[in-house]
């Protein structure tokens, strides 16, 4: 078989979608040297992938998402590769692309979310945005020989939002990256980690984007009402873009700076990122909608006790080994913060069953229950 993948949103480039571009395309290398395969990257990742196998190639194909060159010429560069099966990692299908395709959903978000707050671009502008999404994800759905889900709850709202079969779509959860080993030269160099990024307290750790569903908002009220506030700091970690300066702005105007009760971090490489996670007090995730929500799974891998919303597929991902709050109410985040710090046998648990929970993802299964779809798409001709 000659199979592609849409990898232009490999790496840190494409965030979470980026992570699970690497760690299937990484995998895909490990167990099967047999089909070919064709990796579309952007100018931007083409030199950050670099294939382990003779049978993995790179393909230049520098056309900016969701753009008028994905539309049109996206299709003819895969045309011209000769693809017998296209693997799409998002809902972002070209409507001009004709041919053999699977597609992976990881979340309705835009449609539960559809605010102009999520988007930097005008109220008319967005609108447009929104209806040109619907259409592309719709067809991309209704046209798929296969449609990958990464959680029984995102196959549930796909099959209930565009009426498709149950044996048309596959749950098939990622993996779980451990960042770095915890090794003891690393933790040595921790107190130079929390220079850097002027920790100099017990914290709370949140690591992801700041759109509005991550209700990000709601945390720093919260954080705010924190009886225990001075004691403690509120770590977040995500690149600096328009979402995080306009959460800094709040946290100002909150008077949550001055005192460096909150610490915006900017972008924190996987070796200090890891770091993070091994010594806060808890990672806290007060989203309100995830399709998946890999880093507290990230987090459960380095030892860190996690609190996060009972939202999404959060409780289904996340089982026993989470200490879950209401993220509409403050004042039950507030709660569960202060009966994570006033009971250190209840931290300790959370982190054992956290160790339990992560066996259950493995980004070789993964890769080859994703191989399996492939197989059986590319028979069903």
């Amino acid at each position: 078989m000659r199979i592609g993948i849409d990898a232009r949103f490999y790496g840190r480039v494409g965030k979470g979608l980026g992570r699970y571009l690497e760690q299937l395309i990484t995998h895909l290398e490990k167990i099967d040297q047999h089909n070919q395969y064709f990796i579309f990257l952007r100018r931007k990742n083409y030199q950050e992938y670099h294939p382990q196998q003779d049978n993995f190639h790179k393909v230049l194909a520098d056309y900016h998402w969701y753009g008028f060159a994905e539309q049109f010429c996206l299709p003819i560069k895969i045309a011209k590769t000769k693809i017998d099966l296209m693997h799409f990692p998002h809902f972002n299908v070209p409507i001009f692309y004709f041919g053999k395709f699977v597609v992976t959903i990881h979340d309705l978000i835009t449609s539960h979310f559809s605010t102009c707050r999520a988007s930097t671009k005008s109220k008319i502008l967005y609108r447009l945005k929104h209806l040109v999404y619907q259409f592309v994800i719709y067809l991309a759905i209704h046209r798929a020989q296969q449609i990958i889900s990464v959680s029984n709850f995102t196959k549930q709202e796909v099959k209930q939002e565009f009426k498709i079969k149950s044996k048309k779509i596959t749950v098939i959860y990622e993996g779980v990256s451990k960042l770095i080993n915890r090794d003891k030269q690393v933790l040595l160099n921790k107190q130079i980690i929390f220079k850097k990024y002027f920790i100099n307290k017990p914290y709370f750790l949140y690591v992801g984007n700041a759109y509005p569903h991550k209700n990000l908002t709601k945390l720093l009220t919260a954080f705010k009402l924190f009886s225990q506030r001075q004691k403690y700091q509120l770590v977040l970690v995500g690149k600096n873009d328009f979402f995080y300066q306009r959460l800094k702005t709040l946290a100002k105007q909150r008077n949550l700076l001055s005192q460096r009760s909150i610490i915006f971090t900017g972008f924190v490489p996987d070796d200090e990122l890891a770091i993070l996670y091994q010594q806060c007090q808890a990672y806290i995730f007060p989203s309100l909608y995830e399709g998946f929500g890999l880093p507290p799974l990230e987090a459960m891998a380095q030892q860190a006790p996690v609190i996060a919303a009972r939202a999404g597929s959060l409780p289904e991902i996340l089982g026993p080994a989470a200490l879950y709050f209401d993220p509409q109410q403050e004042s039950n985040i507030v709660q569960v913060m202060e009966q994570l710090v006033d009971d250190d046998s209840l931290k300790q648990q959370l982190i054992i069953n956290g160790n339990q929970q992560i066996k259950k993802y493995s980004w070789t299964c993964c890769a080859q229950q994703t191989l399996s779809i492939y197989q059986q798409t590319i028979k069903n001709k």
